[in-house]
């Protein structure tokens, strides 16, 4: 098989806009962004480049579409499945441009947020090779555990990196064979420092939920002297040489303050303010080679909640120091956005319903998420740059015959200049079934992608439309 080392990070740093991207790069992703995202790619083969860029496009523009619905007619459909079917086709070579691009994005930032986390892929029922147990014996799929770049903000800038694999059968003493998958956090942050190190101006912050907390990923960012930062949610209430339990002694301290935010709706759960007491103490944890890691340690606990509601409450591991609230704050905040992956994977699953594929292979499926991937993180980036950064320009990231096509779908003029990005996001979701009502707050993910269907097919009959008259 075919595998090249990824030269993922580009040198110097771009003009960028109010919203802190690069404002040409930005002009060039109107013009086709499947062709910007993917300007990189080099698969041995230029048919083959093509095919994937086209494939990219076509994915996006139908993102709950299966390939043969997705693909224009048998002939398209027939090449997709015999891109996919290229044995010697690694699927890291189909993401390596957009690796490459989210590191551009990354050099207008003063801080990414690498957010890491698992989830399982699930093709029960499907004849296909390759796929191991899930969470049960008797499921078959895979797990996919990539590294999502977003800003402190939430803006989402791209998937930097990924593991997917399928786990080996239990034995028969009970014990599953292969290594340990708690070592794909421990690589994940070594993959985060190696471009930490190529990225001097941008501060890069692992960010992790509780299956994180191993002290073997702390000891090896020791070791590397944290040339990424590292943000974990603590799962074990360790025990302190000569002090107890380790949540109890942090909260056994004067809190630093508190802090409130806005808790978004979440499966059948209102939004609600949360207003949270903080303890921060820089802790010595010890390893076991009988040497100690120095972390922050925070707890926020929720105070007063609503009468049977579960409080919310984060225990947060941190190399980074926290000696006064708005510190502890930072981190608190950054610990948040840690619900962008989980965005991303709604997206990824719901959204491009990548789990319906009927795909013949575990190779093949790696090459089919190998794209379906970008195709999920350009609709959470339309959904945040939507309201993050309402006042851009829709040509930034719309073709001029997608939001006249917005526009016109949902019988409104089209202007004669281009729109506001919020604008054109907003009618793009009402196609979608987003109401637009006062009092509905900014559009979801879900009615942006089934909106966005509807406009790709209405863009794509503007332009054959013109072709007939030349």
């Amino acid at each position: 098989m075919r595998r090249k080392k990824h030269a993922r990070f580009l040198g110097g740093r771009a003009r960028v806009t109010a919203s802190g991207y690069p404002a040409q790069r930005m002009k060039q992703e109107a013009a086709g962004w499947a062709a910007t995202e993917f300007k990189d790619i080099d698969l041995g083969d230029q048919r083959l480049n093509k095919r994937a860029v086209l494939l990219a496009q076509r994915l996006a523009e139908k993102p709950t579409a299966s390939i043969p619905n997705a693909c224009g007619g048998w002939a398209e459909t027939a090449a997709a499945y015999r891109f996919l079917a290229q044995d010697e086709l690694d699927w890291r070579d189909i993401l390596a441009p957009h690796w490459q691009s989210s590191a551009e994005r990354m050099r207008a930032c003063e801080v990414v947020l690498c957010i890491q986390d698992t989830t399982e892929l699930d093709f029960s029922g499907q004849a296909i090779t390759g796929l191991g147990p899930l969470s049960y014996e008797a499921q078959r799929g895979m797990y996919l555990h990539p590294t999502y770049a977003v800003t402190p903000s939430r803006e989402p800038l791209g998937v930097l990196d990924a593991f997917m694999w399928a786990r080996e059968p239990k034995g028969a003493d009970g014990v599953r064979p292969g290594l340990k998958e708690s070592i794909r956090w421990i690589e994940g942050y070594e993959r985060v420092a190696e471009q930490a190190a190529v990225l001097p101006a941008t501060r890069l912050v692992y960010v992790a939920d509780r299956e994180s907390d191993i002290m073997a990923l702390m000891v090896k960012a020791r070791e590397l002297d944290n040339p990424a930062d590292w943000l974990l949610r603590s799962q074990h209430n360790r025990t302190l040489p000569e002090s107890g339990k380790l949540w109890n002694k942090v909260t056994a301290g004067k809190p630093l303050g508190r802090i409130h935010f806005t808790l978004a709706a979440r499966q059948a759960q209102p939004a609600r303010t949360i207003r949270q007491q903080v303890w921060a103490q820089r802790v010595a944890l010890p390893d076991a080679a009988g040497d100690v890691v120095s972390v922050t340690c925070i707890v926020a606990r929720e105070v007063d909640p609503p009468a049977g509601v579960k409080p919310v409450e984060w225990r947060l591991l941190s190399n980074r120091q926290a000696n006064d609230l708005d510190a502890a704050a930072q981190l608190i905040d950054w610990y948040r956005a840690r619900w962008e992956v989980e965005l991303f994977f709604h997206v990824l699953k719901n959204g491009c319903r990548v789990e319906a594929l009927q795909l013949t292979s575990k190779e093949r499926l790696e090459r089919a998420l190998a794209l379906f991937m970008v195709v999920a993180w350009r609709v959470a980036r339309l959904m945040r740059l939507g309201r993050t950064c309402p006042d851009l320009d829709a040509e930034l990231l719309f073709e001029r015959d997608e939001w006249r096509a917005a526009f016109i779908l949902n019988k409104k003029k089209p202007p004669r200049t281009s729109p506001r990005l919020n604008e054109a996001v907003r009618l793009v979701a009402m196609l979608g079934g987003f109401m637009a009502r006062k009092g509905d707050g900014e559009p979801g993910v879900k009615t942006i992608w089934q909106g966005l269907q509807r406009v790709m097919d209405f863009a794509a009959g503007l332009r054959y439309a013109r072709e007939l008259d030349e």
